[in-house]
């Protein structure tokens, strides 16, 4: 009889674990795919309250990450000259608007090309939100380019709230590229795909929503969203935001010859996954990742309860792991 019991509560486990892999930060337990969060952890932490939802730049010597600042409901810029320690406290560079849609400012993209930065926003009211658009010549004084939202919900899909731009500028097609995540207020629930020739004027693709968490995998049957996309050797690469409910998310990634269809998931997903330390141990936000030329660095906000703090992994190589494939 006691044996059975034993029996039955290893096989629960088991059939559990696809939805929530814990580990130590340092193992390979808390990551997958060749990836290691660093041991020192968080790099943001919650002295100055929650940051989340980050942006970097690799720019002029430092990395420049631009943050969501709760308590101010405005984004801040931090900098550091190796990625892994930041100066503070943080330093508000864009806040909320009286424009009637501008409330609450947060979610970050930017965007360096030789006539200065190019940053979109996610805005928000109790009950909607869009992406807006601002342009500076230091990333830290920024002016609105107009009064209206650049993008916002038109598309049933797209229910309350279009959030979360992740922008390229593509030189060969002389255009933005932009993934956006889309869906109910409280949280989006699909990744959308636009482009624009010059960053105000914006056509949503005919193929959205191009990514959806895909119910057939536990860790993501949820949703899929908080797309950042990084070109790199003929691949379109997105890490993103999965979920297994609304309390528990963790990062995969996937790729796609041209960024809209086609999307091949990493068999070894989720690569950034639940940890153990106190910081990430419900689930791990927005990612955003860098290739430097010899690794990827990856920096992702973490949640404990009700305190968000932002934390980083690497990944030695190029290769991320993905099958061979023409």
């Amino acid at each position: 009889m006691l044996k059975s019991f034993f029996l039955r509560l290893v096989v629960a486990t088991l059939a559990l674990a696809p939805l929530f892999v814990y580990g130590d930060d340092a193992s390979p337990a808390g990551t997958a795919g060749g990836w290691v969060k660093y041991k020192g952890n968080p790099v943001i932490g919650a002295e100055n309250g929650i940051m989340f939802d980050i942006y970097l730049l690799h720019d002029q010597g430092l990395y420049r990450m631009w943050a969501s600042w709760r308590p101010k409901r405005s984004i801040v810029l931090f900098e550091s000259k190796d990625g892994f320690h930041f100066s503070g406290p943080p330093k508000v560079v864009f806040g909320p608007a009286s424009t009637g849609w501008e409330d609450d400012i947060n979610r970050p993209d930017v965007v360096k090309r030789p006539d200065g930065y190019h940053m979109w926003y996610s805005a928000q009211t109790a009950t909607s939100s869009a992406i807006g658009y601002a342009t500076s010549t230091d990333g830290v004084n920024w002016t609105r380019v107009g009064i209206k939202p650049v993008l916002a919900p038109t598309q049933p899909w797209e229910k309350v709230a279009c959030i979360c731009a992740d922008v390229m500028w593509d030189k060969d097609a002389k255009q933005y590229r932009m993934w956006y995540s889309a869906g109910p207020q409280a949280e989006s629930d699909a990744i959308g795909y636009a482009t624009s020739p010059d960053g105000i004027t914006w056509t949503k693709s005919d193929k959205n929503p191009i990514f959806n968490g895909d119910p057939g995998i536990p860790w993501e049957k949820e949703r899929g969203v908080g797309a950042h996309v990084e070109k790199l050797g003929g691949w379109y690469y997105m890490f993103y935001i999965g979920f297994h409910d609304i309390g528990h998310a963790q990062l995969g990634i996937a790729r796609s010859r041209d960024g809209v269809t086609n999307w091949q998931r990493l068999p070894q997903n989720p690569i950034i996954r639940l940890g153990t330390r106190g910081w990430d141990n419900d689930s791990c936000y927005k990612p955003y990742a860098i290739f430097d030329g010899h690794r990827w660095i990856l920096w992702y906000g973490g949640r404990n309860g009700s305190v968000e703090q932002v934390g980083v992994a690497t990944h030695a190589g190029a290769d991320l792991g993905f099958p061979a494939s023409n």
